[in-house]
């Protein structure tokens, strides 16, 4: 692998993302659309991401509406709502599925809260890998002469220092997270 910090830097930006789509379903104390993201849908004979089959709007800050688009499959989707480990109840009313959000207790929110901390640690291994990953094609490239001592060094800072503002990134991340888990 050739040492290339912009790549780098991608790749860290790559896991932000990453956990930042996670972090986005999780549930706080309102509704969200992308609550329901990892929903999947029994449709036409495949398991089908529920934003293909139907659209997510937050009527209010309490309840999801799901408008299915093929009123054949509002049952289908209201199983894979109820079945999806989120601890909904989603109400069937032809083709418009309420989706009433239950009030977190102080417990739900505690394990939420630990649920987001463990996101933010798999996403700092990620960038410790990247960064791990640099650092090893610096030192190939001092070593096959592509590169001199004093550059590998300046390059390695580089690398950590990007490294040292992913992880701060991360950790603003998930404590922004947190707040909005705990706000009552």
């Amino acid at each position: 692998m050739a040492y290339n910090l912009n790549d780098l830097k991608q790749r860290m930006q790559k896991t932000i993302a990453s956990l930042k789509d996670e972090l986005g379903g999780l549930r706080t104390g309102r509704a969200s659309a992308t609550l329901l993201e990892p929903v999947t849908v029994d449709a036409y004979g495949s398991r089908t991401p529920l934003s293909q089959v139907a659209t997510v709007t937050v009527p209010e800050p309490r309840m999801l509406s799901v408008q299915v688009w093929d009123r054949s499959l509002a049952n289908a989707v209201e199983k894979a709502i109820r079945d999806s480990g989120l601890g909904l109840n989603p109400m069937g009313e032809g083709q418009i599925i309420r989706v009433p959000l239950p009030e977190l207790n102080e417990q739900r929110r505690k394990e939420l809260s630990k649920v987001a901390h463990n996101y933010a640690e798999a996403a700092r291994v990620a960038v410790r890998h990247i960064r791990r990953d640099g650092m090893d094609a610096l030192k190939k490239a001092e070593k096959d002469g592509d590169m001199s001592q004093d550059d590998v060094k300046k390059q390695s800072e580089l690398v950590q220092k990007a490294t040292d503002e992913m992880v701060s990134e991360i950790d603003t991340i998930v404590a922004q997270k947190e707040k909005e888990i705990m706000q009552v």
